[in-house]
């Protein structure tokens, strides 16, 4: 009789960035049980870069209504949701669980193999946070660097997008989620005029979403009569090949940021308050300027130009 396949639940709530950053963890998993099924119980538009793309097999969605019952004290389990959980011989949970009311209901569900891994980075990188409670497996990170694995379909359908016909391309994501992460947009039109200055057959893929939609519109207006792309609304591994087929990326400290770094793509990242040595990018490709003082304000145009054209666009 063939036995079945061992099966892993890896339970990823967050943003963007977050779990771009669990990505290399995910990656020991993988590599130490490569004939697992591995499933991801999280936000399917974010865990997407991982369906079917090396890491995970499927995945489910987090945003679940019968799923409240886990997160209360003596909650009622809904009844499929616990054989779910019960059918994983490792669920591996990267919820904030403080008193560990979800682990207590998983564990009454069936789940003997628990392992709680959240934790709040703040002097170690996060991926090597995050993959830190792995060591329970005998599972030791040593590349805390993120990476997609993109299809043959992802690419094709971003040069598609893109056009045949080479050219310099610079992506620029201006926002974030947050507006003391973002520089200011006057630099950020200044640096666009410069870059055609520089390649006047050039193009700028303007990146960004709802939150973005201010800085968009003073850009898209500064910017009229230049080849500007708009990169809006695309799904993420769609977004994440079109990054890798621009080559050169720049941007803040966003999950848009880590989501191009974990593409292989060339970025200059400019990073306020948040301490870049536990949040940037790891990947050699990426470069991050740390404003002074913490203070994105106090970065000039000059420098950042700078850095663009001895990062990106110089040979």
């Amino acid at each position: 009789m063939t036995s079945q396949r061992p099966r892993i639940l890896v339970i990823r709530g967050g943003a963007l960035g977050d779990f771009i950053l669990t990505l290399p963890a995910l990656r020991l998993l993988r590599e130490a049980f490569p004939n697992a099924e591995i499933e991801l119980l999280a936000y399917p538009h974010i865990a997407s870069l991982a369906d079917g793309r090396f890491y995970a097999d499927r995945v489910r969605s987090i945003d679940y209504g019968p799923l409240a019952g886990f997160f209360a004290k003596n909650g009622t389990l809904d009844p499929a949701l616990s054989a779910y959980f019960a059918g994983f011989q490792q669920v591996v949970s990267y919820l904030f669980d403080p008193d560990s009311i979800f682990e207590t209901n998983v564990r009454k569900a069936g789940v003997r193999n628990y392992l709680a891994a959240y934790r709040r980075p703040q002097v170690a990188h996060a991926a090597r946070e995050w993959a830190k409670p792995l060591e329970a497996l005998a599972l030791y990170l040593e590349n805390p660097a993120a990476q997609l694995f993109l299809t043959k379909a992802d690419g094709e359908g971003a040069r598609k997008w893109l056009g045949e016909e080479p050219r310099m391309r610079l992506a620029i994501h201006p926002g974030s989620g947050s507006p003391r992460k973002n520089w200011s947009v006057s630099g950020w039109a200044e640096v666009g005029e410069r870059f055609w200055r520089r390649h006047p057959e050039g193009e700028l893929v303007l990146v960004g979403g709802e939150a973005d939609e201010v800085p968009l519109a003073v850009l898209n207006a500064r910017w009229a009569g230049h080849r500007v792309r708009q990169a809006f609304g695309l799904p993420l591994p769609a977004l994440a090949a079109v990054l890798h087929e621009c080559r050169r990326f720049a941007g803040h400290d966003t999950g848009v940021s880590h989501l191009a770094a974990a593409a292989g793509t060339r970025c200059l990242l400019l990073f306020g308050a948040t301490p870049s040595a536990v949040w940037a990018p790891l990947n050699e490709e990426v470069e991050v300027l740390q404003a002074p003082e913490g203070e994105l304000s106090l970065l000039d145009v000059e420098t950042v130009w700078s850095a663009i054209q001895n990062r990106l666009l110089d040979p």
